[in-house]
């Protein structure tokens, strides 16, 4: 088991800079990402298709079912109110068993422009020999500009981390949560009071 603070803390809860010197997206941009992991097909879909393979290496929180319009709710606060959780009401597109994932996804609650808006994400699977896995992720769908951008960037890194997490899943077993929890409750308690003592007159 390993403690997954490192991660997720800054996934979830902290905002990338925006490089304002950067060139003009392109409209038609998307992050891949791929990884080779050291587990059949088999287990690796099981852990991007179930509860509780996602609750193995992506977060300590969710509700995956896989079927075409079922839940794919990712919940990297589980304490935070309804909506700013993580990947909040997330639903699957399509699935092909054994091959291919899809689902759509939001901005994290820092970028609370495009938050509601909705991109969507693709995974595939294939056998890389020696009992192993390729997965390649691609994530599309953007818009151009202000905090479009920003979550762009944002993704780019994210995605990189939850592969890694995936890999290290299958290298060391699944994450423990514990001290994460610990501290992400004690990071929204402190939000919750700071909020209840503004709200008194």
């Amino acid at each position: 088991m390993r403690n997954a603070a490192f991660f997720l803390a800054s996934v979830a809860l902290v905002a990338l800079p925006h490089d304002a010197g950067a060139q003009a997206p392109d409209p038609d941009r998307r992050v891949v990402k791929q990884v080779t992991v050291k587990a059949p097909v088999a287990d690796v879909w099981k852990a991007w298709t179930t509860t509780e393979g996602i609750v193995s290496f992506f977060a300590p929180s969710a509700r995956v079912e896989a079927r075409p319009g079922g839940p794919f709710e990712i919940h990297f606060n589980p304490y935070a109110k309804p909506g700013l959780k993580g990947a909040d009401d997330m639903v699957v597109l399509a699935v092909q068993e054994g091959k291919m994932l899809s689902f759509t996804w939001n901005s994290p609650p820092h970028l609370a422009q495009v938050r509601p808006q909705r991109t969507a994400v693709q995974v595939r699977f294939r056998p890389a020999g020696d009992g192993e896995t390729e997965v390649r992720l691609v994530h599309g769908g953007w818009g151009e500009g202000g905090q479009w951008d920003e979550s762009f960037k944002y993704f780019e890194t994210a995605w990189g981390r939850v592969l890694a997490n995936l890999q290290k899943r299958f290298a060391d077993g699944p994450i423990d949560w514990t001290e994460y929890r610990a501290r992400v409750k004690a990071y929204q308690d402190a939000e919750d009071a700071k909020a209840a003592t503004a709200g008194k007159p």
